[in-house]
């Protein structure tokens, strides 16, 4: 029988640099009248003027807006649960307008699902817990790096199991998206290299997926294309707006192609070191990456070399195994030249750890079903080790 493939994401979606200018105009596309909103931010939006900036439109279209910028960066279940409690439920907003990192687009879908399931957050987490939709969202991403934008999930951590966790829900996609690349011009240079590689990420485990499928191929190959293109223009002149403008493009293709396909052994492999070390996602994924990557060599050799061409370090007449090669050799480089860290050690992880971080990470079955390789404890261990040299 044919494959049938199911895709879906968010109902409106505006690029363009200045494109923030348009928000309140943009609100009509909501549909439901709009009087007060709970804009979600992180301080550095304050310190940059941008949520003067939106605030000040907002309110000239009459639109009352009670602002928290309390989300922890990578946020646990309880700052989640105590936010909502104490600065989202009381305001009882129409819609929810969220402007920032991933941490604070995740938030932001949270929260709208919370306002209408009267549902314990620990109950939603996994897949297709939420009942009814959320309260509408407009989210504006200011990091070139999750895709959350425009995928249907959002993570917490559990601090008393040492884990990541994602509520996955088609009521987690917004109604409006606004990419803006002028936002991201003030990112700092790890935070840029950072979510720029989980961006790669995101394609290239999405493009080796089991899951995967034209849907997913095709925003994948692009996003690795753009990606590819413009990530160490993006971190070594942070002011060029067209790279800024290309990165954001191809992180939101990243969570495209994530929400077609799904990620896989890379992202369950660094949910454990976020949970337990506090290393940040993008720096776990980009550590992790080439090597996860020559594991799944042998088993998707064909796939590697064809993000490979996309990307341009290799070309049609190579075959399967030196492309493959070649674009694990490139993603290495990008991690040197970026200056992501490369020794686990830093963060405090030692041997002693490996093998809880590595039955952590096996218990991620929804991205460890997607790898096209299976693993067992003591694969998942190795692949660690070669973190600490």
């Amino acid at each position: 029988m044919p494959v049938t493939y199911h895709f879906q994401t968010v109902k409106h979606l505006i690029h363009g640099a200045g494109s923030l200018d348009q928000l309140s105009a943009k609100l009509e596309l909501l549909d439901t009248p709009v009087t007060r909103v709970i804009l979600v931010t992180q301080n550095a939006m304050h310190r940059l003027g941008v949520t003067e900036r939106v605030i000040a439109q907002l309110q000239a279209a009459d639109i009352s807006v009670h602002m928290l910028d309390n989300v922890e960066i990578e946020p646990t279940l309880e700052n989640i649960e105590r936010v909502f409690r104490e600065d989202v439920a009381p305001h009882a907003p129409d819609a929810l307008i969220a402007i920032g990192g991933g941490s604070v687009l995740d938030a932001a879908k949270l929260f709208a699902v919370m306002l209408t399931n009267d549902t314990p957050l620990r109950n939603l987490l996994g897949i297709d817990k939420v009942r009814f939709p959320g309260k509408p969202m407009v989210l504006v991403p200011t990091t070139s790096g999750t895709g959350s934008e425009v995928t249907p999930n959002a993570i917490v951590t559990l601090p008393d199991e040492e884990l990541k966790i994602g509520v996955v829900s088609r009521h987690l996609l917004p109604t409006l998206v606004l990419l803006d690349p002028l936002l991201t011009l003030s990112l700092p240079k790890p935070i840029t290299a950072a979510t720029g590689m989980d961006a790669f990420t995101h394609s290239l485990e999405s493009f080796i997926s089991t899951k995967a499928n034209p849907v997913s191929d095709a925003f994948a190959l692009e996003s690795m294309r753009l990606i590819s293109g413009s990530i160490v223009t993006a971190y070594e002149q942070p002011d060029h707006v067209e790279a800024r403008s290309e990165m954001l493009l191809g992180s939101m293709y990243g969570g495209l192609a994530l929400t077609a396909a799904g990620t896989a052994a890379v992202h369950a492999l660094a949910y454990p070191l976020g949970g337990k070390f506090h290393v940040t996602h993008g720096v776990a994924n980009a550590m992790l990456l080439p090597h996860v990557m020559a594991f799944n060599l042998d088993s998707c050799a064909p796939r590697l070399k064809r993000a490979a061409c996309a990307c341009g370090v290799a070309e049609p007449s190579d075959s399967d195994d030196v492309a493959a090669h070649k674009l694990i050799a490139q993603i290495s480089q990008w991690t040197q030249r970026l200056n992501i860290p490369q020794d686990l050690r830093a963060f405090g992880v030692s041997e002693e750890h490996l093998a809880d971080m590595a039955v952590a990470a096996s218990k991620v079955t929804r991205l460890m079903a997607n790898n096209p390789k299976p693993l067992t404890l003591a694969e998942i261990e190795q692949l660690y080790r070669c973190l600490l040299p």
